[in-house]
């Protein structure tokens, strides 16, 4: 096995580009192939006539659903405009409870007295029928209730990869309830509109419409597969399971925005064309702090498209890179004691007038909007500040949480100086007199004259996981593998609820006889006092603020089974429910859902984590263990015994050593064994993850300490796994 890791040192280092020039001519600007590969607006007006066409457009921008008569002309277009690209199958692409996408290709045709016939009609486009028993579900669908409906998001534009259609669509039990994180981000959205359009009618008339934007940025490491292929826990995991620190990481932080390998260049060259192709308006690429961590993020869309594109992109990224001769790590933290991988998810909402309600005004009234809007989102996120770290949470992203850079597993709000400033003076601010205060310029404040805020206010807290960023939020805590659908739908649903609740609090002082303006005003300062608790400006690191979180009423609790409790608290239930996003039984799935995975995660991490001590760290061990005796007894035939006490000293020292540690190894391996068995008896999938997280995660603790310290101390030709050093600074 050394041989094996020598053997893929060398190819790695000797690695050249494979990119192929001949995709992407040099020079040729994106705007010649972007969406090449969708059917877009402008492709409809090709291959689909002028009135269904005008339909389709008003039903999808108006929310409505698509009639049959309407799928079945909108079908036979983008058959022309699929097959005239080189299309010889399609399938409906969906978003089960995995984290990732499902597929299965139909081909463009059927058969009709012997013959084949190309078709592809109006019932293939709306729907299918999917084994819903064969995805996570969570007890909505059993092995024999297998029937599912997946069906079609006309919202997000048809797209090819390779010869394959493919057709965004939610995914849904027989039953009715969503199997899916897209059916039920789509419902977020409509509520979130609604709710906020209400709101906005106290400040625009005009305003119809609110729309949910997101801009996600994706971290993730590349490896090279012949290194790659030499970690079992890599390949069976996405992570390293033992691996001691390499003597140089990030500490000299001179990988961050610095030069990108030229071979990493190319994959990223290659990366951003594929996904340009299919209409992914990906703008930005970087080096991340940690070795071998890079960036990529795009302009931001609609929250729905948005999250389509994350998925795909993700999986282009994992094709892409073979073709580089790179595995892809999208785990949260693949590598201990450097930095681990997130998706921030950049938060925003557009009026149908073109207005960011999150974005400071340049006068009075609009500036009065965006406080209110802003306030609303802090009282949101105060409310269910459990519930959104449930969204997050997973056996992955739990490891990221909390360290090297990463936010803490404790949900709270930055705002920055500015921002927190003007809410300090409004809420001691008198509706009737506007004040002064000094920011970037005199500012007068009151609810006839709200200030100007100005755009950039606000400083960067990389240690806290929600932080307002100028004219959106920024949620940082969403891991790099998830689906941030999870996220964005959880978020959504709180925002809404809450506006509901301000329009209530504010038609109840008006119904009282309060002006509207002194009405807002007046429920602006009880919300301003209200949300003090979610607001954090400082290290969200230190052991200070955990206690002063809790103080403050903060959801405290790190460990992920008991995170995922949070979807079911009685405020979660009431509002999902209220806003029609998830229902109680669907809520109750979800849970299970993500007990199972959680358990499923770690048990494998626990069995591959066994094999790799078992049949590769301890043999290594015994081996130099082995040739230290043989020199012990070697210099005993040579020298006197007081020379060999002199000059064994350190032999008998590393010998002792490393029988410890193999010996703490072979316990901690029994142990862990036990744990999980314990585990796997217990009743329920919610105690079988507490159990795993307990018991068996902890022993995995134990043996990866002893594993590093021999990594330490045997002979490095011996050791037969990539190290840290390897893995970290080889491209």
């Amino acid at each position: 096995m050394a041989n094996l890791r020598f053997e893929a040192v060398k190819i790695a280092i000797e690695r050249k580009s494979a990119f192929n020039s001949k995709s992407v001519t040099k020079g040729e600007r994106a705007k010649v192939y972007f969406a090449q590969d969708v059917f877009t607006r402008e492709q409809m007006k090709e291959f689909i006539s002028g009135d269904i066409l005008s339909q389709l457009f008003d039903d999808v921008d108006n929310g409505r659903t698509i009639h049959r008569d309407i799928a079945e002309s909108v079908a036979i277009g983008i058959r022309r405009w699929a097959i005239g690209r080189g299309a010889t199958h399609y399938t409906h692409w969906f978003q089960p409870l995995t984290e990732g996408t499902a597929e299965k290709h139909d081909a463009f045709f059927t058969l009709k007295d012997g013959a084949l016939i190309e078709e592809f009609s109006g019932d293939s486009l709306y729907q299918q029928e999917p084994d819903a028993s064969s995805f996570p579900s969570g007890g909505i669908r059993n092995t024999f209730e297998a029937r599912g409906y997946s069906a079609w998001d006309p919202s997000s534009p048809v797209f090819l990869i390779g010869d394959t259609l493919c057709i965004p669509t939610v995914f849904v039990a027989y039953t009715g309830e969503a199997l899916d994180y897209k059916t039920p981000l789509i419902r977020s959205t409509v509520a979130l509109s609604h709710a906020a359009c209400e709101v906005c009618q106290y400040f625009d008339k005009t305003i119809k419409q609110v729309h949910t934007n997101l801009g996600w940025e994706q971290e993730y490491f590349l490896v090279d597969e012949a290194l790659f292929y030499a970690r079992p826990d890599l390949m069976l995991t996405g992570r390293t399971l033992m691996g001691h620190m390499s003597a140089k990481n990030q500490q000299l932080e001179d990988h961050y925005f610095g030069a990108i390998p030229e071979r990493v260049l190319d994959f990223m060259r290659d990366l951003e064309y594929e996904a340009l192709k299919v209409g992914i308006p990906v703008r930005t690429r970087h080096n991340e702090v940690a070795p071998n961590q890079f960036e990529m993020a795009p302009i931001y869309e609609d929250v729905n498209l948005a999250n389509d594109h994350n998925l795909l992109v993700m999986s282009i990224m994992e094709r892409v890179a073979q073709r580089h001769h790179f595995r892809v790590l999208l785990h949260e933290k693949p590598f201990e004691g450097v930095n681990g991988s997130g998706k921030h998810c950049n938060w925003s909402l557009e009026t149908n007038t073109g207005v960011n309600l999150l974005a400071p005004g340049k006068n009075p009234y609009q500036n009065l909007q965006f406080i209110t809007f802003l306030l609303n989102v802090l009282m949101a996120v105060q409310r269910h500040n459990g519930l959104l770290k449930a969204s997050i949470i997973s056996a992955t992203n739990a490891h990221r949480l909390g360290a090297n850079e990463a936010p803490p597993a404790i949900i709270s709000v930055f705002l920055g100086k500015q921002i927190s400033e003007v809410l300090d003076k409004l809420e001691q601010a008198d509706a009737d007199k506007g004040i002064i205060i000094n920011a970037k310029k005199e500012m007068k404040l009151g609810v006839g004259n709200i200030p100007e805020i100005l755009l950039d206010n606000t400083d960067r807290n990389r240690t806290s996981p929600f932080a307002f960023t100028g004219n959106r939020f920024e949620f940082r805590a969403v891991g790099s593998s998830a689906n941030c659908g999870a996220a964005m739908l959880a978020l959504n649903a709180a925002v809404a609820e809450q506006l509901m609740t301000f329009k209530n609090d504010v038609d109840q002082l008006i119904a009282d006889g309060l002006p509207k303006e002194r009405a807002l005003f007046n429920i602006i300062k009880e919300y301003i006092v209200a949300c003090k608790p979610i607001r954090f400006d400082g290290n969200g690191y230190s052991d200070e603020w955990k206690q002063e979180a809790a103080r403050r009423g903060l959801d405290c609790e790190t460990s992920a089974p008991l995170v995922i409790d949070r979807y079911l608290l009685p405020q979660s239930i009431q509002m999902f429910g209220k806003t029609n996003v998830l229902n109680e039984s669907e809520l109750r799935s979800r849970c299970e859902v993500k007990w199972e995975t959680y358990t499923k995660k770690v048990q494998i991490e626990s069995r591959v984590l066994g094999d790799l001590v078992i049949n590769h760290v301890l043999p290594a061990a015994k081996r130099y263990q082995t040739m230290l005796l043989q020199n012990v007894l070697a210099v005993k035939q040579v020298f006197s015994e007081e020379e060999v006490r002199s000059l064994n000293k350190q032999d008998y020292s590393i010998i002792r050593q490393i029988e410890m540690h193999v010996t703490a190894i072979l316990a901690g391996v029994d142990d862990m064994t036990t744990a999980r068995h314990q585990a796997n008896r217990q009743p329920d999938e919610r105690s079988k993850a507490i159990a795993y997280h307990d018991h068996v995660l902890p022993a995995m603790e134990d043996i990866r300490t002893h594993a590093d310290a021999l990594e330490m101390i045997v002979d490095d030709e011996m050791w037969a796994l990539p190290k840290y050093r390897e893995l970290l600074f080889i491209h």
